[in-house]
């Protein structure tokens, strides 16, 4: 079984990124900027945001975090976004979510400036992508095939099964696993909670990428030997012997089903670490499109 350690692969190609960086940028050009807007105080979020900007450090980016009250109005964050549509010093940005219930998602996401978003959720990019086009892709499937290439994965005619139907990782992944590239060029089947015989069609996968947020919901009576998993989901769980009181686990029972897969990630320590290389990646694109 190889363990598919997204900690070991994102610190490697973090420092490619660092020696393109130090390469390419001096006294005449400025390094790659990115920013995060971070609204509310949520802590999964805040947690999230602080890693970006460390892993910005690591490789010689500038960063810059942008905190707004949760009371900030549409108006109010749109204006924002307005604002660094328009700065010349800003190569890429994000807007953290979850955003407070009053705030429109879709209308924050359909305002960023495609050439900007480089978590890949603007309809420009999504579109582009599911076209084969050149575009950002959103990070955590991005991250997701970085990984299957540097690990030689092999994808091709295989049938890969998609757990999850989401527009951030589920429905990505599944365009980018069926396209005729390497990796991808695979059969996928989507698939979620209530897919009939869910059992049965997972034993036929050759590759699971399971992206439910339901812990341990892939047994491994639903896993056949030799099967290769990409474990997206990140779950607390009560935990009393842990300080904090819970664990992070993923979509996958990993201790019953990790002895029958060729290969699997952990959790945490697998895509999570690889969502943020690929922002980087993204953030990098950004800003050669400039200089």
């Amino acid at each position: 079984m190889i363990l598919l350690d997204g900690n070991k692969l994102s610190a490697k190609i973090r420092s490619e990124i660092a020696a393109r960086v130090g390469e390419y940028c001096g006294n005449t050009i400025r390094p790659p900027h990115l920013a995060a807007v971070l609204v509310g105080d949520n802590p999964a979020s805040q947690a999230y945001v602080r890693n970006k900007i460390k892993a910005c450090e690591e490789v010689g980016f500038t960063s810059t975090l942008i905190k707004k009250d949760a009371s900030i109005t549409q108006s109010q964050l749109l204006e924002l976004i307005h604002e660094l549509n328009a700065s010349e010093d800003l190569d890429g940005y994000i807007v953290q979510l979850p955003l407070p219930r009053h705030i429109d998602e879709e209308e924050v996401n359909l305002a960023i400036d495609p050439s900007k978003d480089v978590d890949g959720f603007h309809p420009n990019n999504f579109g582009r992508m599911a076209l084969g086009m050149s575009s950002f892709l959103p990070a955590t499937p991005m991250g997701i095939m970085m990984m299957l290439e540097r690990y030689d994965i092999q994808t091709e005619g295989k049938h890969c099964v998609v757990l999850g139907r989401s527009n951030i990782v589920g429905t990505p992944i599944a365009l980018l696993m069926s396209k005729k590239t390497k990796p991808g060029n695979a059969t996928v089947t989507i698939a979620h909670s209530r897919t009939h015989h869910l059992p049965e069609l997972l034993r036929s996968a050759q590759i699971i990428i399971a992206a439910l947020g339901i812990p341990h919901f892939v047994k491994a009576d639903m896993v056949s030997p030799g099967t290769v998993i990409i474990d997206v989901g990140i779950n607390k769980i009560e935990d009393p012997a842990n300080a904090k009181g819970y664990r992070l686990v993923g979509d996958v029972d990993f201790d019953n089903v990790k002895d029958k897969c060729a290969a699997i990630t952990p959790v945490p320590g697998g895509v999570g670490p690889m969502t943020i290389t690929a922002l980087l990646e993204n953030t990098w694109r950004a800003f050669r499109q400039k200089f």
